[in-house]
């Protein structure tokens, strides 16, 4: 097997101002535009931002496969003394797998769904003659079990859509480090994955590090990026904006734009108050190469001088930002804050072509009263908004700490606010007085599943619990322990096989599905995956229209008012009725099946994994999105997620499952202050990086 180098911080890939532009009718556009990046052995550079930054074209153009319609320029861009932009398609096959694996955030794409695992898993040991044809199996079963997969030789067997998605994941990237490739690319590797199996696989990736693999980790999650990685690049509208060591950039971020990131992580200190704060603007990207700011039409701190290309600013340990601003940002703490971010309006978020780096104007957006509690006067330069700031007195810059934190440990500097909380911008939500009948009652439902050897499998077992209208009720536990089976019997998509489910008081399962189709409105589903979900064939409007039924007394007209206006309780444009789902981005498409679970007018939403997918900042808006629904509307959420942040953000009860079972269930702060149960303390400590 080849094993990666043990010499550490030995640069094995270096790229030297690094474009990558795609035509398109208007022009190229420039997903990257002058990327500079090295990889050392035995360290990990992550790279974070927000959808359509140029993270995941990045990431791809170091492994050949940034698309057809690609057309990359670098001075220099070598992996191991190899000149990657002369390599031909047939060279790149023996670099992919050997010199650099790739693990992608989607992995039922990513493996081939004819193939059984181990054959996908072997592929790479095969390709590049890695053992013996004796040895291939054995091998295959070692590197399952590496990635904690349950009972290998079963799971080798099986097909990709055999497994959930946490386990599809973990076999992804099992064939990524296969052949001990020198670099390991990943792409999101752990979106898919529970907190305690994410723990694991980080484990995994930190011990390649430790054998001398050079890491390039791609990630919307900041507490993956603490823990894993040694120096931080934010990436904005295919530019590097600031980079430096995990340790300062995660506690003293120098960039707007970072601090924006930051600020929209869901923690203990950010419950009940607003995670987004909507600015005007356009998203990242540009058709023509960048020759300014590329945050300056997002920035509540821009001046004229934003306008022009900001210097790249030596803040010492290579730690480094492109901001006109940086010594105002970095040492007095500066941030946008609202006297009343409760009430702003949710920013419509970035178009459809967000994934190239284009992305419409914001309809509307509030603008913002205060920046770091001085009063600001928005004009316009150019189209440009921009913000005259009464300057502050310049204070010290913060203390950085010595080991890698979230920046919500972030500490306030001359008495101004920091970027992680924004503490006045709504009072803590309580959890929702009890309903005199719940809306959901689930009394001791069990459900087993028969396999394909006639064996059964117990997948839900004595489940019990109610949920009050306007409560959010979050449900959380690893891959396999039976959350998504909960969440379909409530919606009546299964049959417990003893138990009951009553929805408003009434007899759900156990009917015939006439008899539900009463109250079939009155429980929606938000799914994990809306592409999948949606019918490919139908426009924005179609999808939303379908779920009001017919157009009855309210006719055509008022019909389609009626789906404008639920488009813009989520906070997306009716000039998006006539789009289809592959036109729009991950966030457009999420708030489109939030729009269409709404439009029966229900009691109960049902969120499966609603916000895994989504960047730090598109998930923010998400969140937010879901608070307002509740204080608008009362609606009660069932909320299924393995990101404990988010569930104790968002929830006011939770309910941890194991093997299938309850194993602790309580109000949230109860549970995650002072967990009893030994597996919801293991849950609890995986959140913490240091942990």
């Amino acid at each position: 097997m080849h094993e990666p180098r043990v010499l550490r911080d030995t640069a094995v890939v270096e790229v030297r101002d690094l474009h990558v532009t795609f035509p398109t009718r208007t022009g190229p556009v420039h997903a990257v535009a002058g990327v500079d990046l090295t990889l050392h052995t035995g360290r990990c550079l992550a790279i974070v931002g927000e959808s359509g930054s140029g993270k995941s074209v990045t990431a791809r153009t170091l492994v050949g496969l940034a698309g057809a319609k690609a057309r990359i320029r670098a001075e220099r861009m070598e992996l191991d003394g190899i000149d990657l932009t002369t390599l031909t398609d047939r060279q790149w096959e023996q670099v992919r797998g050997r010199r650099a694996g790739l693990v992608l955030q989607d992995a039922l794409q990513s493996l081939d769904p004819i193939r059984r695992v181990g054959t996908e898993i072997g592929e790479a040991l095969r390709n590049h003659r890695i053992v013996e044809r004796p040895q291939l199996q054995s091998r295959v079963l070692d590197l399952l079990e590496q990635v904690h997969v349950p009972d290998p030789a079963q799971r080798a067997r099986q097909y990709p859509h055999e497994l959930s998605g946490g386990l599809r994941q973990r076999a992804l990237i099992a064939s990524a480090v296969a052949a001990g490739p020198d670099v390991l690319i990943a792409d999101e590797p752990t979106t898919a994955l529970d907190v305690t199996v994410q723990a694991r696989i980080l484990d995994l990736l930190a011990a390649r590090k430790t054998d001398g693999a050079a890491l390039l980790l791609i990630s919307h999650d900041l507490s993956v990026v603490a823990r894993l990685a040694d120096q931080v690049a934010v990436m904005f509208g295919g530019v590097f904006v600031e980079q430096g060591t995990a340790a300062e950039l995660l506690t003293a971020p120098a960039h707007p734009y970072t601090r924006e990131l930051l600020a929209a992580v869901p923690t203990l200190h950010a419950k009940g108050t607003r995670l987004s704060v909507p600015l005007p603007g356009r998203a990242p990207g540009a058709v023509a190469a960048p020759d300014a700011c590329v945050f300056a039409a997002r920035c509540p701190l821009a001046v004229e001088r934003c306008r022009q290309a900001p210097p790249v600013v030596e803040l010492g340990g290579g730690h480094v930002a492109r901001c006109w601003r940086t010594d105002e940002v970095g040492a007095a703490g500066i941030w946008l804050v609202s006297e009343s971010a409760a009430e702003l309006p949710i920013a419509p978020e970035a178009g459809p072509e967000a994934e190239l780096g284009i992305a419409p104007v914001a309809e509307s957006a509030a603008e913002p009263k205060l920046v770091a509690g001085l009063p600001v006067e928005p004009t316009l330069a150019a189209g440009l908004p921009v913000a005259s700031v009464v300057e502050p007195k310049l204070a010290a810059e913060p203390k950085l700490a010595a080991e890698p934190k979230l920046a919500v440990e972030l500490k306030p500097v001359a008495g101004l606010p920091v970027a992680s909380v924004v503490e006045s911008a709504a009072e803590p939500k309580s959890a929702a007085e009890p309903s005199p009948t719940p809306v959901i009652e689930v009394s001791a439902i069990t459900k087993a599943f028969r396999l394909p050897d006639r064996s059964h499998r117990q997948v839900v077992r004595d489940v019990s619990f109610t949920l009050a209208a306007g409560e959010a009720l979050g449900v959380v536990g690893e891959s396999g322990a039976g959350k998504t089976t909960v969440a379909r019997i409530v919606l009546g998509l299964l049959e417990p096989d003893a138990g009951s489910v009553r929805v408003l008081g009434e007899a759900w399962s156990g009917r015939r599905e006439a008899e539900r189709r009463r109250l079939r409105s009155r429980i929606q589903l938000v799914p994990q995956d809306p592409l999948a979900a949606f019918d490919p064939r139908y426009s924005v409007e179609r999808l939303v229209g379908e779920a009001l039924g017919a157009p009855g007394a309210r006719g055509a007209r008022g019909r389609r008012s009626r789906i404008a206006e639920l488009l813009r309780l989520v906070g997306l444009d009716a000039g998006l009725l006539g789009r289809h789902p592959r036109e729009l981005s991950g966030g457009q498409r999420q708030r489109v099946a939030i729009a269409r679970a709404l439009a029966p007018d229900p009691a109960v939403l049902v969120c499966d994994e609603p916000v895994s997918a989504l960047d730090v900042s598109v998930q923010a808006q998400i969140l937010d999105l879901f608070a307002d629904l509740q204080d608008r509307l009362g609606v009660a959420l069932l909320f299924i997620s393995h990101d404990l942040g988010v569930v104790r953000h968002v929830c006011d009860r939770v309910l941890v499952m194991r093997d299938a079972a309850v194993v602790e269930t309580g109000p949230v702060e109860a549970v995650f202050g002072a967990p009893r149960e030994p597996y919801t303390k293991e849950l609890v400590a995986a959140l913490s990086p240091s942990g």
